[in-house]
């Protein structure tokens, strides 16, 4: 099979992944910081669950067996950090499961999935398991109590006291694993920029179409919304830098990456201010993985264009 990512980069696929995996690091030391000890273990069982699973069909099939190439570890680690850390421990072993068994090796494996296994498996574990997706955490120690997100505070209307961005940028807020900490998530990311294994392109263009929106048609009247409150809460830095620009699952072309971009804001936005859902990073994202096709049949890629994730 040649794998998807061949056209991008000369870099071998391991160590693309790993070194992915590497810039994660920061928000995951943030987040059992932030958290505490079940964040460690909510992290480790997603990820060895994933590793297991694509090792076991793997052999099943009579393929060989690349768990070392990384890319189930990364899919495990990422969704971890898209629970949050007070889900019972069989939720993130069920959530991989799925993210590799159906929506990666039932497409046929790394290079032919259509959806982003991570987000595929958390949209899972949502849809059978949704009090348990809102169960979140906050605190800057190990005492950590049960509150909502901001999101939903500001959904639900109740978002007395004031948080300040400072607070937002630095995770001392309620939120799941790997999103809270934003100074951590863009170490990782201007680590990826700066080894152009991903492009700004795509990023930027989802993070200022979801501020420009949401500032637009603000809960006040027009040009009346936060949009900076919106761009540090919830998970979109992560999904921006981290899973929206993953490689099978995102346009080739630049072009197609700022529609890309685009769509996955405009998709944010709507479902934060007029569904009942407070957050929309991961839906936006699933639904533009299936416009990809599209895009880049319209779209090709140039053969000088920039490496990316």
């Amino acid at each position: 099979m040649k794998n998807k990512l061949h056209l991008y980069t000369k870099e071998s696929l391991a160590k693309i992944m790993w070194l992915v995996t590497a810039s994660l690091v920061p928000a995951g030391i943030a987040g059992i910081f932030i958290f505490g000890i079940t964040a460690l273990w909510v992290i480790i069982l997603a990820v060895l669950s994933a590793v297991v699973t694509e090792g076991v069909l793997q052999k099943l099939a009579g393929n060989k067996v690349t768990i070392s190439d990384g890319s189930a570890f990364l899919t495990g680690l990422l969704l971890a950090y898209n629970l949050p850390p007070a889900v019972p421990l069989w939720l993130p072993v069920v959530g991989s499961f799925f993210a590799i068994a159906i929506a990666k090796f039932a497409f046929g494996g790394l290079g032919k999935n259509i959806f982003n296994p991570a987000l595929a498996g958390r949209a899972f574990l949502m849809a059978f398991w949704p009090r348990y997706m809102v169960i979140f955490t906050s605190s800057f120690n190990y005492d950590a109590v049960t509150s909502a997100t901001p999101l939903t505070m500001l959904k639900e209307g109740r978002l007395i006291e004031k948080i300040s961005y400072l607070d937002l940028f630095l995770g001392k807020r309620g939120g799941c694993i790997g999103e809270v900490c934003i100074l951590a998530l863009v170490i990782g990311a201007a680590f990826l920029l700066l080894k152009k294994y991903i492009s700004w392109h795509l990023p930027v263009a989802y993070i200022a179409t979801t501020g420009l929106f949401v500032y637009v048609f603000g809960p006040a009247g027009l040009f009346s919304g936060d949009w900076l409150f919106h761009i540090l809460s919830g998970g979109l830095i992560l999904g921006a830098f981290f899973m929206a620009t993953d490689y099978v699952t995102s346009p080739r072309a630049v072009k197609g990456q700022v529609i890309f971009g685009i769509g996955c804001g405009l998709f944010t936005a709507i479902i934060r201010l007029w569904s009942r859902y407070p957050e929309g990073v991961s839906y936006a994202i699933l639904m533009m993985n299936a416009a990809v096709p599209l895009i880049d049949r319209y779209l090709k890629p140039k053969p000088s264009v920039p490496a990316k994730r």
